[in-house]
Order: structure tokens, then C-alpha cells, then sequence
């Protein structure tokens, strides 16, 4: 593995489940990390977490749907190491599950507002400063939107990750000339907290579309994913042992989507 000693990351989302997991991890390789997460009790336990194993972390509330709390965000990191290498857009909600009629419309603009505005945000005030040595860019996506179109009042949120992928792939020959790969993780089921941020609407039973898997729905392990695993792609597409790796959606999740496509 090459060394990540160090270099600098931004992580949105970083206060609990993948985020936290890979801020983790990056900080045990050497990285200075920055968690940018809009709930500053939990990103303050990663922080403690993170000084537990002698790793050095940066706590910046920050609400990734607003420009000038990005922008600042990450004008603070360069004002405390001088440098930005990583930037892991990861932030984004499940939102409100609901059939595409009855659906309030400022449920759209929530889901899509967080999970897509909020990754061009984070890009887009992270492009002057990796543009210095190059570096990586990595966007949480999802299996759905991408690969899977099964779930019921699922629209919001697939639309959002799907526009992300799309969004990942002109970014990454956008910047290419820069050295900057951008590339996007697309989870299936991991054992995280995003569920906290599901709420479903009474109307989606009208909707449900019946699938059963007589042996389950992750064929490697026959169940959810962990943020650990997450946490060594993004390990991997954040070291130069990517480094002729771009533009590209790389799938995690045991095989579930070959499944629910």
C-alpha cells in the first residue's frame, strides 16, 4: 500500500457510519482528516476516537447543501495544513420513501438537495486547492439508481444517485489534466445508520413490488455489508495504489445488485 502519510481529507458525512469508518481508517495510514458533518456531537466522537490512535482530526460543522459553508469549510483545512489531497464526498439521507404521485415536493428537493447538490459542492470548492499536486476524489453513490430500480418510492434517492455517477464520470475527465481522479463507490446493504434518515410515507404499500430471495439477497455473505469493508475501498481509491484509476463506479455489496437489477 502506498504511504498515505501526511497527506490531507475532507469527509462529509463523517460523523457516524461510512464516513466515520473511513475518517478512521485514513487516520490510522497518517492522514490529517477533517470531518465535515452537519452534527457536530458525533463528528466530535470520531474526533476523540480518531486522538485515541494517535491520529490528528479536524471537527468543522458544516451543512453540505450550503455554498458558504462548503467553501469555508474547506478554506479552513488549508489554513490549518496548508494542503488538501482526499476529498471522500460522502454526506447524503435515504429521505422520505413515497410513490412519485403522492410525494411532497420539498421531499424531492431535500434528497436531491443533500445527496447531489451537496457532492457538487464539496467538489467544486475542492477543485482550486487538489489542483495544487493533484489528488482523489471520492463520491458515495449506491447500487440504486445504478444498478437497482426495485425498491419502492425509491425516486428521490435513486435520481440522486444516479446523477451523482453521472457527475463523477464528466468530473473525472474534467480534471484529469490536473491529476485529479474522481471516481464514486456504489454500496448495497451496509450495517450503517442511514436509516435513521428513512421515513416512509402510507402510500407505499400501494406501490411495493413483491421480490423474494428463497436464500437471501447478498449472495457473498448472505448478509449486509460492514462500514470496514466500505472503508478499505475508499482506503484503496484514496492511495496512489489507484492511481490509473478514474472515471469509474465501483460496486459494494456482495453481489446483491446481480440479484435486485
Amino acid at each position: 500500500m502506498t504511504s498515505l502519510l501526511d497527506k490531507v481529507a475532507v469527509v462529509t458525512g463523517g460523523g457516524s457510519g461510512i464516513g466515520s469508518e473511513a475518517a478512521i481508517r485514513l487516520a490510522k495510514l497518517g492522514v490529517k482528516v477533517c470531518l465535515m458533518d452537519v452534527n457536530k456531537d458525533d463528528s466530535e466522537k470520531v474526533k476523540q476516537q480518531i486522538e485515541d490512535i494517535d491520529g490528528t482530526a479536524l471537527v468543522v460543522p458544516c451543512n453540505v447543501v450550503n455554498s458558504y459553508d462548503v467553501k469555508t469549510s474547506i478554506e479552513k483545512v488549508i489554513q490549518m495544513w496548508g494542503r488538501l489531497d482526499i476529498v471522500f464526498a460522502n454526506a447524503g439521507i435515504a429521505g422520505t420513501l413515497s410513490p412519485i404521485e403522492t410525494m411532497d415536493v420539498e421531499e424531492w428537493e431535500d434528497t436531491l438537495e443533500i445527496n447531489l447538490k451537496g457532492t457538487f459542492l464539496t467538489v467544486k470548492y475542492a477543485i482550486p486547492h487538489l489542483k495544487n499536486k493533484g489528488g482523489s476524489i471520492i463520491i458515495t453513490s449506491s447500487v440504486s439508481g445504478n444498478r437497482v430500480f426495485s425498491q419502492p418510492g425509491f425516486s428521490a434517492y435513486s435520481t440522486s444517485k444516479a446523477g451523482q455517477v453521472a457527475f463523477m464520470k464528466m468530473a473525472a475527465l474534467e480534471l484529469a489534466r490536473f491529476k485529479i481522479r474522481v471516481n464514486a463507490i456504489c454500496p448495497g446493504a451496509i450495517q450503517t445508520n442511514i436509516g435513521e434518515s428513512i421515513h416512509k410515507s402510507p402510500e407505499l404499500e400501494q406501490i411495493a413490488v413483491p421480490i423474494n430471495f428463497p436464500e437471501g439477497d447478498q449472495p457473498l455473505e448472505h448478509g449486509p455489508g460492514h462500514p470496514e469493508q466500505v472503508a478499505d475501498l475508499v482506503q484503496f481509491l484514496a492511495s496512489d495504489d489507484s492511481s490509473h484509476i478514474t472515471g469509474t463506479e465501483i460496486y459494494i455489496d456482495g453481489g446483491e445488485s446481480l440479484l435486485r437489477g
